[in-house]
């Protein structure tokens, strides 16, 4: 079973989702971000990174980040990345339980 497959069928744990987002912003911008640290006002992050995430969040938890979910909003903070995360698994997972 691929890490995809895994996350898919295990539960969501934000505080994993939140390590694993946190040490993708830290490895592409070598700082490690706080949770609620806005990654735009800091200057971690621009509108280039923030494809960059959509591509991560997308690629690592089997998602797709499309529409109204792509503002900037859902991708200030690490916490708002797993925020969005979650809502879009649970979102997945329903739309599977038709």
């Amino acid at each position: 079973m691929n890490s995809e497959q895994q996350t898919a069928k295990a539960p969501f744990d934000t505080d994993v989702v939140i390590d694993e987002i946190s040490s993708f912003v830290a490895e592409q911008t070598g700082t490690r971000p706080e949770v609620d640290q806005d990654l735009f006002a800091t200057g971690l992050a621009n509108s280039m990174f923030a494809m960059q995430l959509v591509v991560f969040l997308e690629q690592a938890y089997s998602v797709t980040v499309a529409g109204p979910d792509l503002q900037l909003s859902n991708f200030l903070t690490v916490k708002s990345m797993a925020a969005l995360t979650s809502r879009l698994q649970a979102e997945s997972a329903a739309d599977f339980d038709v």
